[in-house]
């Protein structure tokens, strides 16, 4: 097995045929069954599409029909900023909305290296800023959204959250950050030993995390920004109640747990389960998969308790 992931965690990034090897997902025969709405926000005059994924026919009708307050995940998908897309994350999103019986509302943000930073943060800011502000058609409190995100997805909530408390537009109470992408340097400069250990043989290599971050970036010095690297905030109090779950072999991992840390030395809830030989990427593999089942234990009891 292992030899088969070295195989795999090979070189650089390249866009096309990244995103196109991403997109084999779009073909996922059970979007048909889904339960779900599209509608869109603006970032300036830009659209920025959303779409809604409902638990049940009864979610659906009480949080659009009936108007009542139902729980939501907001949620920003991976891809290193660079690939995937709503389209893709279809099934992620609707196992979610089945398994937390909450609402997931997915955003479409724009993809670097078209649109770099901060682009997609503010694509992702002005769906949060619509749905916080009850802008949608879909019913709920402030109280009762959680701001979500896998991976380049973890890194947008996080920045999200501490762009939200800066402006003041809107307080977020309950974060979940999955593997989050956090830092700004994945080169030997690093002072992670994740990076050291599992950046080269976990499929996620230190070589793809850099080339997502070049692609990202409008220019180097974006790398001293906290909304482009959660992790340089210096003053990180007064921020949500924070779930951060990591992967044992995963580059990210070190980062996902040391923003945990400084996250409760500032004051706030926070929880970090590492799932157990876990790689990075594997909240997208199915929901009898071990480690997705063992993460949604984590986020149901996370979100029952903050309910």
């Amino acid at each position: 097995m292992h030899a088969i992931l070295h195989a795999l965690s090979y070189g650089n990034i390249e866009v096309e045929s990244s995103r196109r090897l991403v997109d084999i997902k779009k073909l996922d025969a059970i979007r048909i069954f889904l339960k779900k709405l599209d509608e869109k926000v603006y970032n300036g005059d830009y659209e920025v599409p959303i779409r809604l994924y409902f638990p049940s026919e009864e979610a659906m009708k009480k949080g659009m029909e009936e108007q009542q307050e139902y729980p939501v995940l907001l949620f920003f998908h991976g891809g290193g900023w660079v690939t995937e897309s709503v389209d893709t994350y279809n099934r992620v999103c609707a196992r979610m909305a089945q398994s937390t019986g909450q609402i997931v509302v997915s955003v479409e943000y724009r993809l670097a290296p078209e649109y770099r930073f901060p682009t997609a943060l503010l694509d992702c800011y002005a769906a949060a800023e619509a749905l916080y502000g009850g802008k949608l058609s879909l019913k709920t409190s402030p109280k009762k959204i959680t701001v979500m995100g896998d991976s380049a997805g973890g890194n947008l909530a996080a920045a999200v959250s501490i762009m939200a408390r800066n402006r003041g537009d809107f307080t977020v109470k309950r974060q979940i950050l999955i593997y989050p992408a956090l830092n700004n340097c994945y080169t030997e400069a690093s002072s992670y030993l994740s990076v050291k250990e599992n950046g080269t043989d976990y499929l996620l290599t230190a070589v793809k995390m850099e080339d997502y971050l070049k692609l990202y970036e409008s220019s180097p010095k974006d790398r001293e920004n906290p909304y482009f690297a959660p992790l340089l905030e210096k003053d990180l109090s007064n921020l949500p109640d924070t779930l951060i779950l990591t992967a044992e072999f995963d580059p990210l991992r070190d980062e996902g747990e040391d923003f945990g840390r400084k996250l409760k030395e500032a004051g706030n809830q926070v929880e970090v389960h590492r799932i157990k030989d876990a790689l990075h990427g594997f909240f997208a593999l199915g929901i009898q998969f071990l480690h997705v089942r063992e993460s949604f234990t984590y986020m149901n009891a996370f979100l029952q308790k903050e309910a």
